[in-house]
């Protein structure tokens, strides 16, 4: 596809000009620049929960816990962006405070649920030499679980870490891991631009979070196949509802 030119000055009410006299809405033109980045990406990072799974970690464990309603609220709070990220984790570890074997049965019996289309999308960016990355508010040991079906290596994980004493019991989270931060993404994206030189980086995700990571991240596209969060429908430039929209547009160039 021929690459489209703007002409500087050239922007008029809800259209933007292009130097060969041919329009386009300027929101086709913004998905048209998304595409473009995706296409050429050197990393493209995932969030977890609700994107790549099926599931929220964090509710799955709760409801393991015996305290699943009232942290699936304070998750729809926190995915929503009307409390910090740190706050709201804080808040829900210290209502479900899991043990160290409540974490490795509920993964045992209750294994996340990969999203349909993620697997092919990730051989497919994987094949085109994209390095892939999963950064997630979720846990550590949950995520390396959902990494191994999808051949991404432990190295490109970027999520919270559960701390327990020695007997097994619930001890708090490393509170040191820019994923327990709000815009904790974002500052993973930009240590991975600076250690691997990366160009273009992309961030796929369902939340308000996700969404704070562009800048750094050059392309936010936002997912809705499992849950729908308004503000970021609303704001992302680029929003699909399933995997195999992206991978069209890899099949396709």
């Amino acid at each position: 596809m021929a690459q489209l030119r703007v002409q500087a000055g050239n922007i008029q009410n809800d259209f933007i000009y292009l130097s060969h006299n041919r329009k386009v809405p300027k929101k086709m033109s913004s998905i048209m620049e998304m595409k473009e980045i995706f296409l050429n990406a050197d990393a493209v990072c995932f969030d977890v929960d609700s994107t790549v799974i099926k599931e929220e970690g964090i509710d799955e464990l709760a409801k393991f816990c015996g305290v699943g309603d009232a942290v699936a609220e304070m998750t729809r709070r926190a995915m929503g962006g009307s409390v910090t990220f740190k706050a709201a984790l804080t808040a829900r570890l210290g209502l479900i405070r899991p043990s160290y074997e409540q974490v490795q049965k509920l993964i045992s019996e209750h294994p996340p649920q990969l999203t349909p289309g993620i697997r092919e999308l990730v051989n497919r960016l994987h094949q085109r030499g994209v390095q892939v990355f999963l950064i997630s508010g979720g846990f550590q040991s949950i995520v390396e679980h959902v990494a191994s079906q999808l051949n991404i290596p432990t190295a490109n994980i970027y999520a919270n870490r559960l701390k327990f004493y020695f007997n097994g019991e619930y001890a708090g989270f490393d509170e040191t891991q820019p994923t327990a931060e709000s815009g904790g993404k974002g500052q993973v994206i930009s240590y991975l631009k600076e250690q691997f030189q990366f160009k273009k980086v992309v961030m796929v995700g369902d939340g308000a979070t996700d969404m704070e990571a562009c800048p750094p991240a050059d392309c936010f596209i936002g997912f809705g196949g499992n849950v729908v969060r308004k503000q970021v429908k609303e704001k992302a430039k680029w929003y699909i509802t399933h995997f195999d929209e992206l991978l069209k547009e890899l099949e396709e160039r």
